[in-house]
Protein backbone atom coordinates (compact mmCIF):
# COMPACT_ATOMS: atom_id res chain seq x y z
CA UNK A 1 0.00 0.00 0.00
CA UNK A 2 2.64 2.33 0.71
CA UNK A 3 4.90 1.64 -2.22
CA UNK A 4 1.41 2.27 -4.25
CA UNK A 5 0.63 6.13 -2.91
CA UNK A 6 4.63 6.74 -3.22
CA UNK A 7 3.71 5.70 -6.97
CA UNK A 8 0.46 7.64 -6.98
CA UNK A 9 2.59 10.70 -5.49
CA UNK A 10 5.41 10.67 -7.96
CA UNK A 11 2.66 10.01 -11.31
CA UNK A 12 1.09 13.39 -9.99
CA UNK A 13 4.51 15.80 -9.69
CA UNK A 14 5.96 14.02 -12.83
CA UNK A 15 2.25 15.08 -14.26
CA UNK A 16 2.22 18.48 -12.98
CA UNK A 17 5.82 19.21 -13.94
CA UNK A 18 5.09 18.14 -17.18
CA UNK A 19 2.14 20.56 -17.72
CA UNK A 20 4.06 23.75 -15.94
CA UNK A 21 6.52 23.40 -18.96
CA UNK A 22 3.82 23.05 -21.61
CA UNK A 23 2.48 26.76 -19.80
CA UNK A 24 3.35 30.08 -21.73
CA UNK A 25 5.42 32.48 -19.35
CA UNK A 26 3.32 35.12 -18.03
CA UNK A 27 5.24 37.83 -17.39
CA UNK A 28 3.60 41.98 -15.70
CA UNK A 29 4.25 45.24 -15.08
CA UNK A 30 2.79 47.32 -12.19
CA UNK A 31 3.23 50.85 -10.74
CA UNK A 32 2.66 50.00 -7.01
CA UNK A 33 2.33 53.65 -6.34
CA UNK A 34 4.69 54.45 -3.63
CA UNK A 35 5.38 51.43 -1.81
CA UNK A 36 7.24 53.45 0.86
CA UNK A 37 8.24 51.73 4.63
CA UNK A 38 7.20 53.58 8.12
CA UNK A 39 11.26 54.84 7.94
CA UNK A 40 12.01 58.25 7.57
CA UNK A 41 15.15 57.70 5.57
CA UNK A 42 17.96 60.49 6.12
CA UNK A 43 19.46 59.94 2.65
CA UNK A 44 15.88 59.67 1.07
CA UNK A 45 12.89 62.37 0.38
CA UNK A 46 10.81 59.83 2.08
CA UNK A 47 9.67 61.57 4.96
CA UNK A 48 5.86 62.23 4.11
CA UNK A 49 5.36 58.59 4.38
CA UNK A 50 7.16 58.07 7.17
CA UNK A 51 5.84 57.85 10.81
CA UNK A 52 5.10 61.48 11.67
CA UNK A 53 5.18 62.36 8.33
CA UNK A 54 2.12 64.67 6.61
CA UNK A 55 0.58 61.93 5.38
CA UNK A 56 -0.06 60.35 9.07
CA UNK A 57 1.06 57.26 7.98
CA UNK A 58 0.07 54.18 10.70
CA UNK A 59 1.04 50.78 10.84
CA UNK A 60 -2.54 49.94 9.78
CA UNK A 61 -2.23 51.86 6.62
CA UNK A 62 1.04 50.31 5.62
CA UNK A 63 -0.50 47.27 6.45
CA UNK A 64 -3.56 47.98 4.02
CA UNK A 65 -1.26 49.30 1.34
CA UNK A 66 0.73 45.82 1.07
CA UNK A 67 -2.78 43.43 1.84
CA UNK A 68 -4.07 45.88 -1.71
CA UNK A 69 -0.77 45.32 -3.33
CA UNK A 70 -1.27 41.25 -2.65
CA UNK A 71 -4.38 41.64 -3.80
CA UNK A 72 -3.51 42.42 -7.39
CA UNK A 73 -0.52 40.07 -7.36
CA UNK A 74 -3.20 37.05 -6.96
CA UNK A 75 -5.15 39.11 -9.79
CA UNK A 76 -2.71 39.54 -11.99
CA UNK A 77 -1.18 36.01 -11.34
CA UNK A 78 2.21 36.37 -13.12
CA UNK A 79 5.52 33.95 -13.45
CA UNK A 80 7.45 37.15 -13.91
CA UNK A 81 6.62 41.02 -12.32
CA UNK A 82 8.10 44.05 -12.98
CA UNK A 83 7.47 46.77 -10.53
CA UNK A 84 8.09 50.34 -10.29
CA UNK A 85 7.87 52.95 -7.40
CA UNK A 86 9.02 50.61 -4.62
CA UNK A 87 11.63 52.23 -2.10
CA UNK A 88 13.71 49.20 -0.92
CA UNK A 89 13.84 45.39 -0.65
CA UNK A 90 11.84 45.85 2.79
CA UNK A 91 8.40 46.32 1.30
CA UNK A 92 9.74 44.03 -1.67
CA UNK A 93 10.03 41.19 0.90
CA UNK A 94 6.67 42.32 2.66
CA UNK A 95 4.61 42.04 -0.14
CA UNK A 96 6.21 38.89 -1.55
CA UNK A 97 5.50 37.50 2.48
CA UNK A 98 1.70 38.67 1.87
CA UNK A 99 1.33 37.20 -1.78
CA UNK A 100 1.31 33.33 -0.11
CA UNK A 101 0.24 31.89 -3.80
CA UNK A 102 3.93 32.06 -4.88
CA UNK A 103 7.24 32.66 -3.16
CA UNK A 104 9.16 34.99 -5.52
CA UNK A 105 12.72 35.48 -5.96
CA UNK A 106 13.32 39.38 -5.95
CA UNK A 107 15.73 41.24 -7.85
CA UNK A 108 16.57 45.01 -6.27
CA UNK A 109 19.14 47.69 -6.80
CA UNK A 110 18.93 51.00 -4.59
CA UNK A 111 18.58 53.59 -7.32
CA UNK A 112 19.69 57.04 -6.84
CA UNK A 113 16.68 58.60 -7.23
CA UNK A 114 15.82 61.60 -4.96
CA UNK A 115 12.48 60.46 -3.68
CA UNK A 116 14.30 56.86 -3.18
CA UNK A 117 11.70 55.08 -5.67
CA UNK A 118 13.34 52.23 -7.34
CA UNK A 119 12.18 49.47 -10.20
CA UNK A 120 12.31 45.73 -8.89
CA UNK A 121 11.55 42.25 -10.59
CA UNK A 122 9.88 39.54 -9.00
CA UNK A 123 10.09 36.11 -10.43
CA UNK A 124 8.92 32.35 -10.07
CA UNK A 125 12.15 30.44 -10.33
CA UNK A 126 10.62 27.24 -11.09
CA UNK A 127 9.28 28.78 -14.71
CA UNK A 128 12.37 31.47 -15.35
CA UNK A 129 16.83 31.09 -13.76
CA UNK A 130 18.05 34.23 -13.90
CA UNK A 131 21.31 34.07 -15.31
CA UNK A 132 22.68 37.66 -14.78
CA UNK A 133 20.90 41.23 -13.70
CA UNK A 134 22.52 44.91 -13.26
CA UNK A 135 21.21 48.21 -12.55
CA UNK A 136 22.27 50.71 -15.34
CA UNK A 137 22.31 54.03 -14.29
CA UNK A 138 20.22 56.95 -15.70
CA UNK A 139 21.98 60.24 -15.56
CA UNK A 140 20.16 62.87 -17.17
CA UNK A 141 21.32 65.68 -19.50
CA UNK A 142 21.25 68.37 -15.89
CA UNK A 143 23.32 65.90 -14.68
CA UNK A 144 20.96 64.62 -12.06
CA UNK A 145 20.44 61.11 -11.68
CA UNK A 146 16.67 59.45 -11.97
CA UNK A 147 15.53 56.07 -11.75
CA UNK A 148 18.18 52.99 -12.74
CA UNK A 149 16.82 50.95 -15.64
CA UNK A 150 16.92 47.35 -14.12
CA UNK A 151 18.52 44.64 -16.52
CA UNK A 152 17.31 41.10 -16.18
CA UNK A 153 18.96 38.25 -18.42
CA UNK A 154 17.65 34.70 -17.87
CA UNK A 155 16.16 31.62 -19.17
CA UNK A 156 12.33 30.03 -20.06
CA UNK A 157 12.85 26.40 -21.52
CA UNK A 158 16.14 26.97 -22.51
CA UNK A 159 15.88 30.31 -24.42
CA UNK A 160 17.11 33.34 -23.31
CA UNK A 161 15.03 36.41 -22.59
CA UNK A 162 16.39 39.84 -21.96
CA UNK A 163 13.76 42.24 -19.75
CA UNK A 164 14.51 45.96 -19.22
CA UNK A 165 12.55 47.28 -16.37
CA UNK A 166 11.56 50.97 -16.81
CA UNK A 167 10.43 53.93 -14.94
CA UNK A 168 10.96 56.97 -17.06
CA UNK A 169 11.06 60.53 -15.91
CA UNK A 170 7.16 61.94 -15.27
CA UNK A 171 5.70 65.06 -15.93
CA UNK A 172 6.12 66.37 -12.73
CA UNK A 173 7.02 70.20 -13.09
CA UNK A 174 6.12 70.44 -16.40
CA UNK A 175 5.52 68.47 -19.74
CA UNK A 176 8.06 70.50 -21.83
CA UNK A 177 10.82 69.63 -19.28
CA UNK A 178 10.23 66.11 -19.32
CA UNK A 179 10.12 65.36 -22.47
CA UNK A 180 14.00 65.92 -23.16
CA UNK A 181 14.70 63.71 -20.00
CA UNK A 182 12.75 61.12 -21.62
CA UNK A 183 14.61 61.59 -25.24
CA UNK A 184 17.64 61.03 -23.38
CA UNK A 185 16.37 57.54 -21.16
CA UNK A 186 15.20 56.51 -24.33
CA UNK A 187 18.50 56.45 -25.84
CA UNK A 188 20.25 55.16 -22.94
CA UNK A 189 17.92 51.96 -23.95
CA UNK A 190 18.86 51.83 -27.62
CA UNK A 191 22.55 52.32 -26.64
CA UNK A 192 21.71 49.24 -24.39
CA UNK A 193 20.25 47.45 -26.90
CA UNK A 194 22.45 47.82 -29.65
CA UNK A 195 25.18 46.63 -27.64
CA UNK A 196 23.36 43.76 -26.56
CA UNK A 197 22.76 42.99 -30.27
CA UNK A 198 26.12 43.16 -31.44
CA UNK A 199 27.07 40.40 -29.07
CA UNK A 200 23.78 38.23 -30.36
CA UNK A 201 21.98 39.73 -33.11
CA UNK A 202 18.56 37.49 -32.24
CA UNK A 203 18.48 38.51 -28.70
CA UNK A 204 14.32 38.63 -27.47
CA UNK A 205 13.87 41.42 -25.56
CA UNK A 206 11.01 42.80 -23.87
CA UNK A 207 10.66 46.44 -22.03
CA UNK A 208 8.26 46.45 -19.14
CA UNK A 209 7.26 50.01 -17.89
CA UNK A 210 5.52 53.23 -16.68
CA UNK A 211 6.88 55.29 -19.47
CA UNK A 212 4.86 58.53 -19.16
CA UNK A 213 4.46 58.84 -22.46
CA UNK A 214 1.61 56.75 -25.09
CA UNK A 215 3.06 54.58 -27.31
CA UNK A 216 2.73 56.81 -30.82
CA UNK A 217 4.44 59.84 -28.81
CA UNK A 218 8.05 60.66 -30.05
CA UNK A 219 10.41 58.87 -27.32
CA UNK A 220 8.79 55.41 -27.79
CA UNK A 221 8.44 55.58 -31.15
CA UNK A 222 12.29 56.67 -31.20
CA UNK A 223 12.86 52.81 -29.76
CA UNK A 224 11.77 51.64 -33.44
CA UNK A 225 14.94 52.49 -34.46
CA UNK A 226 15.84 48.91 -32.83
CA UNK A 227 13.05 46.94 -33.56
CA UNK A 228 11.14 47.71 -30.43
CA UNK A 229 7.36 48.18 -31.17
CA UNK A 230 4.81 48.48 -27.99
CA UNK A 231 2.05 45.69 -27.66
CA UNK A 232 -0.30 48.53 -26.67
CA UNK A 233 -0.08 50.81 -29.80
CA UNK A 234 -3.01 48.48 -31.27
CA UNK A 235 -4.83 49.70 -28.41
CA UNK A 236 -5.23 53.76 -28.46
CA UNK A 237 -8.59 55.07 -29.57
CA UNK A 238 -10.09 52.57 -28.45
CA UNK A 239 -13.16 54.21 -25.78
CA UNK A 240 -12.26 53.73 -21.98
CA UNK A 241 -9.09 51.73 -22.09
CA UNK A 242 -5.92 52.66 -20.88
CA UNK A 243 -3.66 52.55 -17.65
CA UNK A 244 -3.68 55.72 -16.17
CA UNK A 245 -5.84 58.46 -16.30
CA UNK A 246 -5.09 62.27 -16.64
CA UNK A 247 -7.94 65.33 -16.98
CA UNK A 248 -10.07 62.57 -17.77
CA UNK A 249 -8.78 61.23 -20.77
CA UNK A 250 -7.23 57.62 -20.75
CA UNK A 251 -3.00 56.80 -21.47
CA UNK A 252 -1.47 53.78 -21.80
CA UNK A 253 1.95 55.02 -20.17
CA UNK A 254 2.14 51.31 -18.67
CA UNK A 255 3.69 49.10 -21.97
CA UNK A 256 5.20 46.20 -22.71
CA UNK A 257 7.37 46.74 -25.53
CA UNK A 258 9.33 43.62 -27.53
CA UNK A 259 11.60 43.46 -30.14
CA UNK A 260 10.75 42.03 -33.44
CA UNK A 261 12.55 38.59 -32.47
CA UNK A 262 9.82 38.50 -29.76
CA UNK A 263 7.55 38.50 -32.67
CA UNK A 264 8.37 36.12 -35.22
CA UNK A 265 7.61 32.55 -34.67
CA UNK A 266 11.47 31.65 -33.85
CA UNK A 267 12.22 30.61 -30.42
CA UNK A 268 10.65 32.47 -28.19
CA UNK A 269 7.34 34.50 -29.24
CA UNK A 270 4.63 36.80 -27.37
CA UNK A 271 0.86 35.43 -27.72
CA UNK A 272 -0.47 38.45 -29.23
CA UNK A 273 -4.28 38.06 -27.93
CA UNK A 274 -2.99 37.75 -24.38
CA UNK A 275 -2.00 41.25 -23.98
CA UNK A 276 -4.20 42.16 -20.54
CA UNK A 277 -4.55 45.31 -18.62
CA UNK A 278 -5.81 44.04 -15.04
CA UNK A 279 -9.15 46.66 -15.29
CA UNK A 280 -11.26 45.02 -13.21
CA UNK A 281 -14.35 47.50 -11.32
CA UNK A 282 -12.62 47.46 -8.13
CA UNK A 283 -9.29 49.19 -9.76
CA UNK A 284 -11.65 51.94 -10.67
CA UNK A 285 -13.63 54.84 -8.81
CA UNK A 286 -17.23 53.83 -9.68
CA UNK A 287 -18.46 57.44 -9.15
CA UNK A 288 -18.08 61.05 -8.33
CA UNK A 289 -16.08 63.13 -10.02
CA UNK A 290 -13.01 60.97 -10.19
CA UNK A 291 -15.13 58.05 -12.26
CA UNK A 292 -12.95 55.88 -14.06
CA UNK A 293 -10.00 57.05 -12.51
CA UNK A 294 -7.55 54.27 -11.50
CA UNK A 295 -8.66 53.72 -7.37
CA UNK A 296 -5.68 55.13 -6.52
CA UNK A 297 -4.16 54.59 -2.76
CA UNK A 298 -3.23 57.95 -1.56
CA UNK A 299 -4.92 61.86 -3.29
CA UNK A 300 -2.67 64.29 -2.07
CA UNK A 301 -2.45 63.68 1.50
CA UNK A 302 -5.63 62.38 1.78
CA UNK A 303 -6.11 58.71 1.99
CA UNK A 304 -8.60 56.75 -0.02
CA UNK A 305 -7.11 53.29 0.64
CA UNK A 306 -7.44 52.14 -3.44
CA UNK A 307 -4.85 50.45 -4.69
CA UNK A 308 -2.60 52.25 -7.50
CA UNK A 309 -3.25 55.05 -9.76
CA UNK A 310 -1.79 52.92 -12.73
CA UNK A 311 -3.42 49.58 -13.50
CA UNK A 312 -1.15 46.50 -14.21
CA UNK A 313 -0.47 45.28 -17.73
CA UNK A 314 0.55 41.34 -18.64
CA UNK A 315 1.49 39.24 -21.61
CA UNK A 316 2.11 35.80 -22.40
CA UNK A 317 5.09 33.96 -24.40
CA UNK A 318 5.73 30.38 -25.39
CA UNK A 319 8.50 28.45 -26.74
CA UNK A 320 8.23 27.66 -30.77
Amino acid sequence: MLNYIKHYILVILTLTTFLQSEEPLSIGFWNAENLFDLENDPNKNDDEFSIGGRKNVTQEIYDLKIRHCSEVLFDLDTDILGLCEIENSKVLNDLNTAYIERDYSIIHYESPDNRGIDNALFYDKNRFSVISSKAILNTLENGRNTRDILYVEGKFQNKVLHIFINHWPSNYGGREKAIPKRTSTAELIIKEIKTLKMNDEFAEIILLGDFNENPDEKNIQLLEQVGLNSLMKPMIGKPNVGTYVYRGKDYFYDQIIVNDQLQDANNLSVINESVYILDLPKYRQQEGNYKHYPFRFWAGNRLLGGYSDHLAVKVKIINN
